[in-house]
């Protein structure tokens, strides 16, 4: 299947194919170390220096928060000045040409998953807890899915997305439906050549903020994985409501409920085709799981580092913690998790890329859901003991409220839940296993 562009995806790889279930050899080049990854990290940290940092101070100034830490407003939403901060490095990012590479331009390939492991470890590592993971497009960015869209979407609704100028929302979830994406009851019936969309969606990361909606609706009740389609929603249409602010162990303000009463969605909105929407949606949600090797690479390494510089400076009895064979046990298990978690994802996502049509396909080839889910189990339950044992390391300083430590801690724990449980990828992998 082909973008609305004409791009096939997964055209940009040179990589050979591979056999199902059989794993190619990792090259320097298919492995993602390419020139463009190499120049493109060179470029994010001369960004990262010359824009960011003077933003962050700024924002430092205004005593607000920080982008991970923000003060909530009295409706528990991240403060303001937080959020422009985060938009103003979306729009450099973008005005610099590194907001997006892992979607095509209109000069410009996209970046193999390889690559994008590479890039994202890279930007994860650098910014620590900063305001440079903001430059690099995330949930509320152009994503794999909305590629499929027609030619008007693309212009109204994509092109902003990829300059930055507007923000997105992907919503699926709902307050009783989470990982079951075919339970889900928003709906949506033709009128004409339009539809019009009712339901309630929750748990919605940039609700309080999106421009515009992916929203996923059943329209054909009872046809299985062909009963949802994906639309493009005006987040200012009649009818759109945003709702509560849901607070989680993140304390983000960021995450909330949407509501949608008799909406009119023109038909050039819809993604793919009617029927697309389960497929779509899955292709939402496994470019998260994918970013997960990268992200936890560069965050486990980072969180390491710091443990390695805590156990040689703080103390017991006058000689340093690294001393006590517990603590130089704790940085070696720190050390082989963050090691064998990223050499395993660089090797799921040479084999993602190989897939035929590549990982975004719609459909997804039968051998890819195994290796979705094996890419997040393992970095999800890497990352969690990386954390704890940062923790641990840390001591009393780990616990306190706000430290990179304790902040990373709740979102190891975070990510075992969004992007479906840790439970259902045991699953999927047992049924590829199977199959």
């Amino acid at each position: 299947m082909t973008t609305a562009s004409g791009i096939p995806r997964g055209s940009s790889a040179a990589l050979p194919a591979a056999a199902p279930g059989s794993s190619p050899p990792l090259r320097a080049e298919a492995a993602g170390r390419t020139e463009r990854v190499e120049h493109y990290r060179e470029r994010f940290g001369t960004f990262l220096e010359i824009e960011v940092g003077p933003l962050e101070e700024e924002l430092a100034r205004q005593d607000v928060g920080t982008p991970f830490n923000p003060h909530l407003d009295e409706a528990g939403r991240m403060h303001p000045a937080v959020w422009e901060a985060r938009r103003e490095a979306q729009r450099r990012s973008a005005a610099a040409g590194l907001y997006a590479p892992h979607v095509p331009g209109p000069d410009t390939t996209r970046f193999t998953r390889p690559e994008m492991q590479h890039v994202e470890e890279f930007v994860y590592h650098r910014s620590g807890l900063g305001l440079g993971l903001a430059a690099l497009a995330w949930t509320e960015g152009p994503n794999d899915a909305i590629e499929y869209c027609t030619p008007a979407a693309r212009e109204h609704w994509v092109d902003p997305l990829k300059r930055a100028e507007i923000t997105a929302a992907f919503a699926n979830t709902e307050p009783s439906v989470g990982t079951d994406v075919l339970a889900i009851t928003t709906h949506a019936r033709r009128d004409g050549d339009d539809w019009i969309l009712d339901g309630h969606k929750a748990w919605i990361t940039n609700a309080h903020f999106c421009d515009v909606i992916q929203v996923t609706a059943v329209t054909d009740p009872g046809a299985g994985t062909r009963s949802l389609t994906m639309f493009l929603v005006d987040a200012r249409a009649p009818g759109v409501a945003r709702g509560r602010d849901i607070p989680t162990m993140l304390d983000d303000g960021l995450t909330g409920e949407l509501h949608f009463d008799g909406v009119r969605i023109p038909a050039e909105d819809v993604v793919g085709e009617p029927g697309d929407g389960f497929a779509l949606a899955m292709t939402w949600i496994n470019w998260r799981r994918m970013i997960r090797g990268g992200m936890c690479a560069g965050w486990g390494q980072w969180l390491l580092e710091r443990a390695v510089a805590r156990a040689r400076t703080r103390t017991v009895g006058g000689r340093p913690i690294a001393d006590q064979q517990v603590v130089a046990h704790m940085l070696a298990d720190m050390d082989a998790d963050v090691y064998t978690a990223r050499a395993a994802s660089l090797q799921l996502q040479v084999d993602l890329e190989a897939l035929p049509g590549g990982p975004a396909a719609v459909p997804l080839d039968p051998a890819g859901p195994r290796l979705m889910s094996l890419l997040k189990v393992i970095n999800d339950e890497a990352f969690f003991r990386v954390a704890d044992r940062a923790m641990q390391v840390h001591g009393g300083a780990g616990l306190r409220r706000g430290s990179p430590e304790e902040k990373l801690f709740r979102i190891a724990r975070n990510l075992k839940i969004p992007a479906g449980t840790d439970e259902i990828q045991r699953n999927a992998i047992a049924r590829g296993l199977l199959r």
